[in-house]
């Protein structure tokens, strides 16, 4: 009977301690699931208000709210209490209401710092990181998927010809000829090296025609002008007329 007594004990120590374990492991689970779901709600909101606004449209902008909201209707029964998360999905479910007729608020941003284009660029590759991922739990349709991949990667090329377009004309306010020619053949070169230079033919004609300006401007600045005094023109002065054939050896 002691016997008995002592088995039916270990047994259930062993039951509490297992029924602990799968207690704590559960809770893990959704600690783990909840940090995960508001990071991606976070990171939602922040492209759909942050990204530059000649890169939102009215469809990307749905496809945002319509993610954020799927997600945040995951995360609610993991939070509860979170008033603001309740109001936070009622929002999103009014915007996606609204369809293509989703008010679009975000502004136009000039691209003139490389730190400038390198916070757009990080914005657009969490962009395609949400995307692919949305693909990969079905949230996404794969057609749709790639469909926005392709549009990231044009959105990528634009990025890129804003940045060396901006800094172009930079240099020319600052009258620096020469660095703007730079940055417009750079700006040419990112456009026919893409898969499909023809989407870029507006923009390349832009490009060509400030390249066009600035070398103007650098071979004006490099033509010494016509009453600057010169080391050739001084010497010339020291010849008189009747040393003509001194200026004939002289050229």
């Amino acid at each position: 009977m002691i016997t008995g007594l002592i088995l039916a004990g270990v047994f259930l120590l062993v039951s509490i301690v297992y029924t602990i374990q799968i207690v704590e492991k559960s809770n893990l689970e959704k600690a783990r699931k909840r940090a995960d779901l508001s990071d991606r709600c976070r990171r939602c909101a922040d492209l759909s208000d942050g990204l530059p606004g000649q890169m939102m449209t009215p469809a990307l902008k749905l496809l945002l709210t319509r993610l954020e909201l799927n997600l945040s209707e995951r995360l609610q029964p993991l939070d509860k209490s979170n008033d603001k998360l309740s109001a936070r999905i009622q929002t999103l479910r009014s915007e996606a209401a609204k369809g293509e007729a989703i008010q679009v608020s975000n502004p136009p941003r000039q691209i003139l710092t490389e730190a400038q284009a390198k916070e757009s660029r990080f914005m657009l590759e969490d962009l395609h990181a949400q995307i692919v991922r949305a693909a990969k739990e079905g949230l996404l349709k794969q057609t749709e998927a790639k469909h926005w991949v392709q549009d990231i990667q044009r959105m990528l090329a634009i990025l890129h010809i804003e940045y060396f377009a901006g800094l172009g004309r930079l240099a020319l306010q600052q009258n620096q000829p020469q660095r703007a020619r730079l940055a417009f053949e750079r700006g040419i070169q990112h456009i026919r090296r893409q898969p499909a230079p023809a989407a870029y033919q507006a923009q390349l004609k832009q490009l060509e025609a400030l390249l066009e300006h600035s070398n103007a401007l650098v071979l004006n600045h490099e033509r010494p002008k016509a009453d600057e005094p010169s080391e050739l023109a001084e010497g010339m002065k020291a010849f008189d007329d009747e040393d003509l054939w001194k200026k004939k050896n002289v050229y």
